[in-house]
């Protein structure tokens, strides 16, 4: 759903320099440390950070936009992004009304005191990740995956009719910039040999789609693909790390462990669906390559 705060000529009274990826279009949310204190749910706005909390003690907004300003007190996302959509939409249409070059000098004046600049904080996991799951969505990812193993490659006969993914360790997902060890474990043997404990040598990462999912559900109760987008807060940027050597043995015939598990890091920055509204398109697919089956699809839905 597109509105004013996706026109492209509004700008806002922060400067933000040229080719910056935070114009106030966008408007990401995140988590800081500021040197001298505590964790800050703030939103980012060219090279500065708005503090949430700070703003908060404020009081600025009214309704739900003061409600879920309010849950930007805590030090993760969580509770602003369970608390759903309504929330968070409102949250962004008051932010953009308060960072406008249209704001009132007032407003302004009284914002200015919530900001400071991006480099003087360390950045956080945006949120408290109680569980991960890796998704092996893309035909290309996994086509060209599948053949760095096996030259004759071919995809699985699920593929193209369900979600493959598995359960990855959601203690070892980190911040981007964070500094990774590398890991050590079983290599393939040749020949017949036993295999040699060593550190990886094939070290390797996929840029991905990280997405965070705000609302879940009841146990034993499924959301339906109807209800699928309401349930996602925001995405982020995200790289998949992977010891390909350590895989190869590890996969006989569960796998991968440790090879897939050591690390998993991800943007400081979640952008919501409304940012990204602009930018949806359908989704292609090959030439006479099957769509999803019927249980999967819902009107409107088939467009990332």
């Amino acid at each position: 759903m597109l509105d004013y705060t996706h026109d492209q000529a509004a700008t806002s009274w922060v400067q933000v320099p040229a080719g910056n990826d935070f114009p106030i279009q966008n408007l990401p949310l995140g988590i800081v440390k500021p040197k001298d204190g505590k964790a800050r749910v703030v939103v980012a706005i060219g090279d500065q950070v708005l503090d949430l909390a700070k703003l908060a003690d404020m009081g600025p907004f009214d309704g739900l936009a003061g409600q879920a300003l309010n849950l930007c007190r805590h030090e993760h996302l969580n509770p602003l992004a369970a608390a759903g959509v309504a929330h968070r939409r409102a949250l962004r249409l008051a932010l953009f009304g308060i960072l406008s070059a249209e704001a009132p000098r007032s407003m302004v004046n009284q914002v200015r005191e919530c900001l400071r600049p991006a480099v003087q904080n360390e950045y956080l996991l945006p949120f408290e990740i109680g569980d991960y799951t890796d998704f092996y969505a893309s035909l290309d990812h996994a086509i060209n995956v599948g053949r760095a193993f096996h030259t004759d490659y071919t995809l699985p006969s699920n593929f193209t009719h369900m979600p493959i993914a598995y359960h990855g360790r959601a203690s070892t997902v980190r911040v981007s910039g964070t500094s990774i060890a590398r890991p050590i474990g079983q290599h393939a043997p040749q020949g017949g040999a036993a295999p040699v404990l060593a550190p990886s040598t094939a070290l390797d990462f996929e840029l991905e789609v990280g997405v965070f999912i705000g609302t879940g559900n009841v146990p034993d109760i499924p959301i339906p693909i109807s209800a699928a987008r309401e349930a996602i807060f925001g995405l982020c940027l995200l790289n998949d790390w992977s010891a390909r050597d350590l895989q190869v043995w590890e996969s006989r015939p569960l796998g991968p462990f440790l090879s897939k598990s050591f690390a998993t890091t991800v943007s400081p920055w979640v952008v919501t669906p409304e940012a990204l509204a602009p930018f949806r398109c359908e989704i292609s697919r090959p030439t006479g390559f099957p769509g999803p089956p019927e249980y999967r699809k819902s009107p409107g839905l088939d467009s990332t």
